[in-house]
Order: C-alpha cells, then structure tokens, then sequence
C-alpha cells in the first residue's frame, strides 16, 4: 500500500467524510433523482449524445446520472470522454478530479485540479480541492497556501474556511480551529459538516455550546446517524444519562444494525444508572449484531459479575481474550475470578496441557 493511499484511509473518517459539505459546482448541473427514474432518463440523454457526439456537456450531464445511481466506473469514463471533447474547461477539470479522488486515485486527482488552476487562475474552486488533497496528506503548510489563495479570490468562500479549521485542528490550534469554523457556518448556515466539528472541538473542552452546534446539525439532517451519536456521547460523559439514552435510541430506530449504538445503551446503564441487568440485555444485542466486538464481551462479563453469576462473567472475560489476546482488561477479570471460585476454562486447558507434558517426561 502506497504512503499516499494509506494517508487518505487514515482521514477517511474525518476530512473526506466531513469536506464534502463544499458546495456544487456547475459540473454537478444534472443530479438523478433515484434508481426508479434512472433508465427514462439515461435513455433521454444517450438520445441527444446521439445527435449531438461530440458536446461535451451531454457526457458531463450523463455521468452525473451515473454517480447518482453510484455507477463510479462509468462516471469516471463520461467525465474522462468530456476532458477530451473539451481540455480547455476548468470546470471538467475539476470535475474528473473529483471522481478520482473519489476512487481514491489521489496523484490523478491532483493532476486534475492543477490543470484546472492553470486554465482558470481564477478558480478558488480548484484551490480548495488541491488544498483538500494535501490536507489529507499531511502537508500543512502547502494546504494553508492553497486555501488562502483560494480566499483571496473568493473571500466569502465557507468551504475555505472549513478547511483552514480542520488545518488548525490538526496541528493543534484549537482556538484558531474553532475561529475558521465559526466563520465557515457565517458564511453558509447549512454547512452541516462545519458545525458537527464544531461540536467535537467544543466537547473536548465540556463547553455546552457543544450541544447547540450538534442540535444544529441535526436539525439540518434530522437522520444523521453521526451528529446523534455525537450528542449521546455528550450528554453521556456530562452527566446527562437520559439525554444520552434518548439519542441511542434513535440510532437504534434509524439503523437497526447499528452496535455502538447499543453498546453506549449498556455502558450507561450499568456504569451511570447502576443497572447491571439491563446492561446486560443491552450489551448481548451489541453482540448479536457484532459478535467480535471484545469490548462487549468484556462488559457483559462485567455486569454479569456483578449480578453474581460469576461463570457467565468468565465465559465472556475469556471470548474476549479469544477477539483480542493482549486485552489487559479481561485477563484482570479472570484472574480476578479465578481467585473467586469461578470456573475458568482456558485456565483449566492449561493445566490439562502442563499435566499432559508431565505425564509424558517432558
């Protein structure tokens, strides 16, 4: 694996899941509206392709088809037919570069916006996608750059500033990181992905104003799996258990496959609300859904010691250790029960194994 390629799965949580907040540029002038509508519609534009073979905006429009139905590949080959058609758009440019970063094809998407800066030395579009890729990099100072570049030419640009915050944030800049992402949301109210970080950045410091920024967000997708788990996560490490409890529960309705969602359930039961027993319930569904999940089968067995069933809470002490062998936690809770009178098995096979070295002269 590349040095490049594994940087941007690195962030792949972070800034590419949060950076696509920037807004629409005019290549995205086409946006299918859903597989149902997908096949009248592609028939309408090769029909016009076929009149017309060599406009270039007719590829554009239908790769934007394409991606709206997820067909990557063949978004990639309309945006690549439109670039020959017409190499001089800074436009398609930066649209081809997309769907390559998109792919992770991060030294071909690179090659795209540069040409485009070069076309359009105007276009602080093309700055701030460049900016991204070194973002995701690691090279800071070049990101700055670029996103300054980008705001000379358009100074009320939210996207810009949104990354000169996520610059801050990554080498330590609270304060300013906070700054940026203040003026990213003046800028455009609607950056969903500017205030859930705001939101992070203001819980770190258990400053309230976490739950507004996360409020707002939720309020401009009431079905975020992301700024939900975030306000439980809040409320539940600010003494807020009912709060915490309520956003679980909504995660739990909006993905029914969800397990953290699930696991945070018995954690605060057990931990916060002194409910063993529920945690219990609550941590075997997290397993239902994930049964490799070591850190659940630790805390069942957790709450199963404490509910006294002490051969249970070994069983799971020991899946655990299976998961993850170096977990501290679990052998601690073993060895605790062992000294307890519960029955551990993996302490039983060793002793069979050592009895059966003896036996055989070793």
């Amino acid at each position: 694996m590349s040095m490049r390629f594994s940087l941007l799965i690195l962030l792949a949580s972070g800034l590419l899941a949060c950076g696509r907040g920037r807004p629409y540029s005019a290549h995205d002038m086409v946006r299918g509206t859903g597989i149902d509508s997908f096949p009248e519609q592609l028939q309408q534009i090769e029909a016009r392709i076929v009149d017309a073979p060599d406009d270039a905006a007719l590829y554009v429009q239908r790769a934007a088809l394409y991606r709206s139905v997820d067909s990557v590949r063949q978004a990639t080959n309309d945006w690549m037919r439109a670039v020959t058609l017409d190499s001089t758009n800074a436009s398609y440019r930066i649209g081809l570069g997309d769907i390559f970063y998109e792919r992770t094809m991060v030294e071909q998407a690179e090659q795209q916006f540069r040409r485009a800066m070069a076309l359009d030395p105007n276009s602080a579009d093309a700055r701030f996608r460049s900016a991204e890729i070194q973002l995701v990099l690691r090279n800071y100072r070049q990101a700055m750059d670029l996103v300054n570049d980008g705001l000379r030419i358009d100074p009320n640009a939210a996207q810009g500033y949104f990354q000169k915050g996520w610059i801050y944030m990554e080498t330590g800049d609270t304060t300013r990181a906070i700054s940026s992402l203040r003026t990213a949301v003046e800028q455009d109210p609607g950056f969903y992905s500017a205030f859930v970080q705001l939101g992070l950045l203001s819980a770190r410091k258990h400053d309230p104003l976490a739950l507004q920024y996360y409020n707002t967000a939720i309020a401009l997708r009431p079905n975020s799996v992301e700024a939900l788990y975030n306000k439980g996560m809040f409320a539940q490490e600010n003494g807020m258990d009912s709060l915490a409890l309520d956003c679980y529960d909504r995660i739990k309705t909006l993905d029914p496959d969800n397990a953290l969602a699930w696991y945070n359930s018995g954690w605060v039961h057990m931990e916060h609300l002194g409910d063993p027993r529920k945690a219990v319930h609550d941590f075997s569904k997290a397993l239902d859904l994930e049964t490799n999940y070591y850190q659940a089968w630790y805390n069942r067995g957790v709450a199963m010691e404490r509910l006294g069933s002490l051969d249970s809470a070994a069983a799971d002490y020991q899946v655990a250790l299976v998961i993850r062998p170096d977990y501290e936690l679990a052998a601690q809770g073993l060895q605790r029960l062992q000294k307890k009178g519960a029955y551990i098995k993996l302490f039983e096979k060793r002793k069979d194994a050592q009895r059966s070295g003896t036996s055989n002269g070793q």
